[in-house]
């Protein structure tokens, strides 16, 4: 008889554990962050990632005093930064492609006499609810929320809720459709 060998998934879900052993960072059971991820505590906070979600290799989740809340079935994709600052929820089904980065805070700067660093910060905090793919090299500012079942197009900068089911582009990012509807020619003219 050979030797008993333990399922890969458990090996996996124990690596998981360990890697992360007493820090606020729960890896849920069937989810996975590869090996090159970065999971950082900086200045307290704490990270919970939902079964079957994914976070690639290269891609930086850093609470920075915040916190990080992924749903089921998302998926972090290589070289993508998520900071915690003021709460970043991330619902179920969530797509976020490579290059895209989410900062729930952002500088004031309206003093011209003190440095911007010495200045407040605002930290209001995103949520993108379940079903909701971001493009590649995406930018989803502070304060914003992305409504269900919404597409956010390669290269947008989100400084602005969106309604569910929207689909945006641009700088700064405008709804130019809606999932399920016909798209006119001026607003597909209008993405490009």
């Amino acid at each position: 008889m050979g030797p008993v060998m333990a399922p890969k998934h458990l090996v996996r879900g124990l690596w998981f554990r360990l890697r992360f052993l007493g820090r606020p960072i729960h890896v849920a059971w069937g989810a996975r962050v590869w090996g090159r991820g970065t999971i950082r505590i900086v200045g307290g906070g704490s990270v919970r990632i939902g079964p079957g979600s994914q976070v690639h290799d290269y891609a930086m989740l850093l609470t920075y005093g915040g916190h990080i809340r992924m749903g089921a079935n998302c998926t972090v994709n290589p070289f993508c930064v998520l900071y915690g600052h003021g709460g970043l929820t991330i619902g179920n089904g969530v797509r976020i492609a490579t290059h895209s980065v989410l900062i729930p805070a952002n500088h004031h700067f309206d003093d011209p006499t003190l440095p911007i660093w010495q200045q407040a910060e605002s930290r209001d905090g995103i949520v993108v609810e379940d079903d909701v793919w971001i493009g590649a090299g995406a930018r989803v500012m502070d304060g914003v929320r992305i409504g269900r079942g919404s597409v956010v197009g390669a290269g947008a900068v989100v400084t602005k809720s969106l309604p569910p089911g929207s689909v945006a582009a641009g700088v700064p990012a405008r709804v130019i459709g809606q999932r399920g509807a016909p798209q006119s020619p001026a607003a597909m003219e209008a993405a490009t």
